[in-house]
């Protein structure tokens, strides 16, 4: 029996709010350049469940999962311009597709090594989608292919601590003297040019119009995707329609969509929302035991991405900066990607990188369900 019962919907949104502001907040802060704010949401929410502070279950977290989260699709999506990422990447898209195959081969050569269990082909699958789009893809993944909200915990949550020691790793390999010589004879691209994008970043505007209108699209989309899905007998295929309408629109009305403000805002919302709920529904001592094993699997991902981008793209003649930005796009994401860009002085990769990994949202969630069905 929690401290909060299980029917005490109002408090329990309250501490998933919370929860997420936490989230929020510490994003802004310098632990949360190093470790992401949703791992913080995930252990909070873990260790408030665990010790029977909120419940386990809960029909408030049946909702955020199966109401609120299709709507942070659409929303998080409606950027993605297809006509202008491909203008705006140049070079950089093509080793971008490069870091994407070595996730892909990475993902299935460490299944076949690594004994993991009945969710194995799910992980393979969802650790794909992760580490070659984002969180989204990573979340649509989960869906599409039947993980549960504990499987999906630990396997995030295992995927946290490594997406963190792949930054460190894309940092740290500019300076590694073996890399520098093996890229000797490519050419380093300018670092003059300015860039549209600055470190500090863009507050998004608070416009209620395009929220409101931005969120009725979005149940829109969900509304009659769910329909087709459920006509289809395909339920379990409705996140990939959703992300198909969801491109469909940012591509057919691509002027529109680039001037909401505030809809990426809101579906990060609903997204660290889910994180809270799917961290309460965590039960830790089994989730240790679990999440070694998809730890090593992870890494054994990112390791074998890093060996195959670094040697496929030396021999294709990218130079470091522009295979290190495509990596980074991949496996952190375009934000990330370009704070990594800016700080290190290549200013005028840091458009092609976030179109890059913003390529990267629209695929991954493909090619993460097809890995996942055929491996199992």
């Amino acid at each position: 029996m929690s401290l909060i019962p299980a029917d005490n919907v109002m408090a329990l949104y309250a501490v998933l709010l919370g929860l997420a502001c936490l989230g929020f907040w510490i994003d802004t802060l310098e632990i949360g350049r190093k470790i992401s704010g949703v791992v913080w949401v995930l252990l909070a929410a873990m260790l408030l469940s665990n010790f029977h502070i909120i419940p386990f279950q809960s029909s408030s977290y049946d909702f955020v999962g199966s109401s609120l989260v299709p709507l942070a699709i659409p929303l998080l999506l409606f950027k993605s311009n297809l006509r202008r990422i491909f203008k705006d990447s140049g070079r950089v898209m093509l080793a971008f597709f490069v870091a994407a195959c070595a996730t892909t081969v990475a993902a299935i050569v460490g299944f076949m090594f690594f004994n993991l269990g009945d969710i194995g082909a799910k992980v393979a699958g969802v650790y794909s989608g992760g580490f070659i789009g984002g969180a989204v893809n990573f979340l649509a993944v989960s869906k599409v292919v039947g993980m549960s909200e504990s499987e999906f915990s630990t396997a995030i949550s295992a995927s946290s601590i490594v997406s963190m020691l792949a930054l460190m790793l894309l940092l740290a390999i500019p300076s590694v003297k073996w890399v520098l010589r093996f890229f000797k004879d490519t050419a380093d691209v300018s670092h003059t040019e300015d860039s549209e994008f600055s470190s500090e970043g863009n507050v998004a505007a608070l416009k209620l119009s395009h929220i409101s209108g931005a969120l009725a699209l979005s149940f829109g989309i969900c509304a009659l995707s769910n329909f087709l899905a459920q006509w289809f007998s395909a339920e379990q295929y409705s996140f990939l329609i959703i992300t198909i309408f969801s491109l469909a629109i940012a591509n057919i009305f691509p002027k529109t969509m680039a001037e909401l403000e505030g809809e990426f805002e809101a579906g990060l919302l609903l997204m660290y929302l889910f994180f809270a709920v799917a961290g309460a529904g965590t039960d830790m001592s089994s989730f240790l035991g679990v999440a070694i094993t998809l730890f090593f699997y992870g890494m054994f991902i990112i390791f074998g991405h890093l060996l195959i981008t670094l040697i496929v793209c030396r021999v294709l003649g990218f130079n470091l900066q522009e295979t290190l930005v495509a990596s980074a796009a991949a496996l952190v994401g375009p934000a990330v990607t370009a704070a990594i860009a800016i700080s290190k002085g290549w200013r005028d990769l840091v458009t092609p990188g976030i179109m890059c990994g913003i390529f990267g949202y629209a695929i991954a969630t493909f090619i993460g369900v097809a890995i996942s069905n055929f491996l199992a």
